[in-house]
């Protein structure tokens, strides 16, 4: 079991440690807002960032594409980072809801997703979810 799901508030006591609640830096939130507010009508990605069970960081893969429709990056080109725990991209149709291609593809890295909507300005347009595409809770922490 990785530190993320040991330490990250909220697990119930079954066998696939189900993840209730994911912590959020407030300066990472505002931050993505910001950075899918600037590639939009293009999606925005980047890969989510733990430390002591709290999402600290955006981190940006190199060589991802932000494009009308998709967001894409090459998992093969990245380190080998136990602190990666997820990805976050934004959906600039509106839909919080995960694709399946989200669920076939970017659902897979890690096991916390954020999808941020548009138009990117409140902490409501960001909607979280486990690798299966359940919602999970979040809390902002200053």
């Amino acid at each position: 079991m990785s530190r993320f799901l040991r330490r990250i508030q909220g697990r119930s006591e079954s066998k696939e440690h189900k993840i209730l609640k994911v912590r959020i830096k407030e300066e990472v939130v505002e931050g993505v807002l910001e950075a899918c507010r600037n590639v939009h009508p293009r999606e925005f990605i980047g890969l989510l960032r733990a430390e002591e069970g709290m999402i600290t960081e955006i981190i940006l893969p190199p060589a991802s594409i932000y494009g009308k429709g998709l967001a894409q990056f090459q998992p093969h080109m990245l380190p080998f980072d136990f602190s990666i725990v997820g990805s976050i991209h934004s959906h600039p149709s509106g839909s919080g809801r995960p694709s399946a291609q989200d669920l076939n593809s970017m659902f897979n890295f890690g096991f916390v997703h954020i999808i941020v909507t548009f138009p990117y300005s409140s902490y409501q347009d960001l909607h979280t979810y486990d690798k299966k595409g359940n919602p999970i809770q979040w809390e902002i922490v200053e």
